[in-house]
């Protein structure tokens, strides 16, 4: 019986992961309301929580956190959720007939723990293969900024990451992988301050072993 229960809870789990979107689960009317209506209702929210676990919000210490935080969440942690802030990526012709793996390696990576709304941060490093168009490097670190800075979940960065890019290069040929500390396993819970979490994503000629593995080799 208890075998059977195992299996069950595999099969849910499986489903559940079934479900898994590599959008960012967002409402339809996520942008109705304005930026700084989105400030001001935060910020009376963060008072709130404030005061509910007892803190002085008259101190002069305090008095403007609610504020800093509602501007930090809305302006920089999450200005990732809103799409008039994604990069614009303008790609040029591949003049140089460079035909070899292109590697962008320790991008920084700041997010956000979609389920504890503590930091991630970390390294990406993106490679692609160029199908006759290349992208300015820094766009490559705009668009992992970009999609970093929202609620996440590091595997959903990882896929996000690679269909945006290529969507712009116009080839499957792309791939990604983050190494990243999670707060929520390093601060709180089990508090193990060494570890970090690995993903990757590979598209087109990434699946092959060997072309996979000279991707690692480079950045290792």
């Amino acid at each position: 019986m208890k075998y059977n229960k195992f299996l069950e809870e595999l099969e849910k789990i499986d489903a559940d992961h079934k479900k898994f979107s590599i959008e960012t689960p967002l409402r339809k009317d996520a942008f109705e309301i304005s930026d700084d209506e989105k400030i001001s209702i935060i910020k009376k929210n963060v008072k709130e929580i404030l005061e509910t676990l007892g803190m002085d919000m008259t101190d002069d210490s305090l008095k403007g956190t609610p504020l800093r935080v509602a501007k930090a969440y809305v302006k920089e942690l999450f200005g990732g959720l809103n799409p008039k802030n994604l990069p614009k990526a303008s790609t040029f012709d591949n003049k140089y007939q460079y035909g070899e793996m292109l590697v962008e390696k320790n991008i920084t990576v700041f997010s956000t723990c979609e389920h504890h709304l503590l930091p991630i941060y970390g390294k990406a490093h993106v490679a692609y293969f160029s199908n006759g168009n290349v992208i300015g490097l820094s766009k490559m670190n705009r668009i992992v900024d970009y999609f970093a800075r929202r609620p996440q979940v590091q595997e959903r960065l990882n896929i996000q990451i690679v269909k945006k890019l290529q969507e712009f290069l116009n080839t499957e040929d792309v791939a990604c992988v983050i190494d990243a500390k999670h707060m929520c396993v390093n601060s709180r819970g089990i508090r193990h301050i060494d570890c970090s979490t690995v993903t990757g994503e590979f598209g087109g000629k990434f699946k092959d072993k060997l072309i996979k593995r000279e991707f690692l080799d480079y950045i290792r």
